[in-house]
Parts: structure tokens; C-alpha cells; sequence
């Protein structure tokens, strides 16, 4: 993979972001500090914003060119409710909380991303920045587009990544059709029936049934 150098130069600048952001964990659709930080980064790099959307989400828009094609490039921004551990310096200083899934490394890679464009817009189009709240069973997503993501910013394709500590340095690991799993709850009566123990025939016991 051939590494960009304008963003191996910005890395260090990057990775104190994520830090800060690791630091500073918040739940689903209460990400009002990590908005504030993407909001920040982006208007110093000269990007319009359109923040709120979806509650706490932020979009970033770079437009070159004459060209009506547009993508978006998607990253979360909430945190689980977990406590921390680590005893590095920029663990958790929530109690509770706590970046356990990378979403403050999604965030810095577009912030990264954002940068990057900002300074080499050699595309023919906009790409759109969509800094996501409440990936975590929030529903984010859904309640981004409900407000008109899509309506005020009409796309061609949206593209996201998310970070795998397993997979080599260097590798994106890819796929043509549905990667991962979405959680869905239900649940499930089961009636039992008393007996005695000495006739469990003629019982039903509820907890095989459930097992």
C-alpha cells in the first residue's frame, strides 16, 4: 500500500486528536465535545460544516470542480459504557465510559481524511465528511437520514471503514457483500408444567426448553 506522505506528515497531529478524543469518551447521542472537536478541525482547515444532524452528527463538505458526483465517507464518534482499565496517560477520564470499540480512531482517520482533501483537492466533485453519533444501538444512522442527510446531501456512494487490530499493517481486508453483525433482541415464553420428581414424564421442565 503506497502511504501518502502529506498524511504521514499530519500523523502525529492525528494521533494526539484520537488521544484527546479516547480521553474524553461520550455515549450515544451525547457526543456534544467530540462534535465540537471535529467542528473545530474542520472549520480550520477551511471545510463548511452543517452540524446537529442526527442529534450531535457533523457533516464536512469539500467540493472541487464542476462536477455534480458526489461520495461520503462515513465514521462513528460514540463510546461504550465501560469502564477502562488501561493506565496509560490518555485512558478514559470518565468513569464508566470508554472508546472500546475505535470509534475515536474512526473519527481521527476522516479527520485525517478531511486534512488531506482540504489540501489536495485533485477530484472532480464533493466528498462529503459524515461524522456519526449513536453507532452503538443509538441508531445514528437512521436518525441522521431522518433529518435529511441524504436530501440535503444527495451521494452517489458511501464508503466507511472500521479498524481490525488483527489484520497486518499496511492490509485492508474487504468484502463484496455483508461483513460483521447487526444485534436484533427478542424474546421467547416458554410454559412449563409441575410434576414430580418422580415422574418427570409426565412434566414439562422449562429449563432444557430454554437452554
Amino acid at each position: 500500500m503506497k502511504v501518502i506522505d502529506s498524511i504521514v506528515t499530519q500523523a502525529a497531529g492525528i494521533a494526539a486528536v484520537r488521544r484527546d478524543i479516547h480521553a474524553h469518551p461520550e455515549l450515544c447521542f451525547e457526543e456534544v465535545r467530540t462534535a465540537d472537536v471535529v467542528a473545530q478541525k474542520l472549520t480550520e482547515w477551511g471545510i463548511p460544516i452543517h452540524r446537529g444532524m442526527g442529534t450531535t452528527g457533523v457533516v464536512g463538505i469539500v467540493k472541487n470542480g464542476n462536477s455534480k458526483r458526489a461520495i461520503g465517507l462515513r465514521a462513528d464518534m460514540d463510546a461504550l459504557p465501560m469502564q477502562e482499565f488501561n493506565t496509560f496517560e490518555h485512558a478514559s477520564k470518565t468513569q464508566g465510559k470508554m472508546h472500546a470499540c475505535g470509534h475515536d480512531g474512526h473519527t481521527a482517520m476522516l479527520l485525517a481524511a478531511a486534512q488531506h482533501f482540504a489540501k489536495n483537492r485533485n477530484f472532480d466533485g464533493t466528498v462529503y465528511l459524515i461524522f456519526q453519533p449513536a453507532e452503538e444501538g443509538g441508531g445514528g444512522a437512521r436518525e441522521m437520514i431522518k433529518d435529511g442527510l441524504f436530501d440535503k446531501f444527495p451521494m452517489d456512494a458511501v464508503f466507511g471503514m472500521h479498524n481490525w487490530p488483527g489484520t497486518q499493517v499496511g492490509k485492508f481486508a474487504a468484502s463484496a457483500g455483508p461483513v460483521m453483525a447487526s444485534t436484533n433482541e427478542f424474546k421467547i415464553t416458554i410454559r412449563g408444567k409441575g410434576g414430580h420428581a418422580a415422574l418427570p414424564h409426565n412434566g414439562i421442565d422449562p429449563v432444557p426448553v430454554a437452554c
